[in-house]
């Protein structure tokens, strides 16, 4: 009876010497970002499928933006129209420029003849208000024309903005991906009616994963941003394999114990998350189950 008995506490012991060899536990998760329709329209081809992995920037498919591109050919006509009924400001004052010019020729004739005694004050005064005219007709031709030709041009500018505009809307109707990932879910397939802010999938970078491990306020004085810590990926049974990780956050409020988490102090009720990134081997999956060893 008494050998019974101590081959149960050695058991038990055992057991509790398995139980504390990790200091946390959590689950493995990613940056899962998920990716939204821009523009509103028929989807022409979405070309993935869950599992493909991408790159950031990958064209993916594509919206209908037929009605955009028309859209934009006529702005560019208007736009064109304007550019050609600028005035051509030298050419419509240069008849009145070379009228001022032989003016002032004539007025340096005539002022040699009056000095000769040839010609009367009288036909140089008319000389001098004659091109004081057109000198006068002059700055208000170009005043007009000046005018004119700023309103067209700030048309002609708002009309780049507009185009600009539509320029923008036609390449959100390419979809493409942002981030470099692996599609997790794949939410619309072509043929179906995309609004913009629909999701279209969900992407995340596998390559660098973490595990969300809670810690209780005990243990925090213990671990900093930064260290080095040892994570085991439990596979279930006897597959576990061990990784190293390096702790990038540490949350600044407690809350309570997830319900499917153990930590090394059951009693405690509130404990803190800690990010640990830890560089993934491709066995590493979203939601499995991993323990943090300090």
């Amino acid at each position: 009876m008494k050998k019974l008995i101590y081959i149960f506490a050695i058991a038990l012991l055992a057991a509790c010497g398995d139980s504390a060899k990790y200091d946390a536990q959590g689950t493995f998760e990613a940056t899962e970002v998920v990716i939204s329709a821009e523009a509103t329209g028929r989807i022409l081809n979405f070309d993935i499928e869950e599992g493909m992995t991408l790159t950031a920037g990958d064209v993916v498919g594509a919206i209908d933006s037929i009605q955009l591109h028309l859209q934009r050919e006529q702005l560019v006509a208007q736009q064109t129209a304007l550019l050609g009924s600028r005035p051509d400001i030298q050419k419509q004052v240069a008849s009145l420029r070379e009228q001022i010019s032989k003016q002032r020729d004539e007025l340096e004739r005539t002022e040699n003849m009056l000095r000769d005694g040839a010609a009367t004050t009288k036909q140089r005064d008319d000389i001098e208000a004659h091109i004081r005219l057109l000198e006068s007709q002059l700055d208000a031709t170009l005043s007009t024309l000046n005018k004119n030709t700023t309103t067209i041009n700030n048309n002609v500018a708002a009309l780049k903005a507009q185009i600009a505009a539509l320029d923008d809307r036609i390449a959100k109707c390419s979809i493409l991906s942002p981030v470099g990932g692996t599609v997790l879910v794949k939410y619309a397939e072509a043929g179906e009616f995309a609004t913009a802010g629909k999701p279209l999938m969900k992407v995340a970078d596998l390559n660098n994963i973490f595990l969300r491990a809670y810690f209780t306020s005990e243990q925090l004085s213990s671990i900093k941003l930064g260290d080095k810590v040892t994570v085991t990926a439990d596979f279930g049974e006897d597959e576990r394999y061990d990784y190293e990780g390096e702790i990038t956050w540490i949350a600044t409020e407690s809350e309570f114990t997830p319900k499917n988490i153990q930590t090394a102090e059951s009693r405690a009720n509130l404990v803190y998350a800690v990010k640990i990134a830890v560089k993934n081997d491709g066995r590493l999956k979203i939601g499995l189950a991993g323990e943090v060893t300090l």
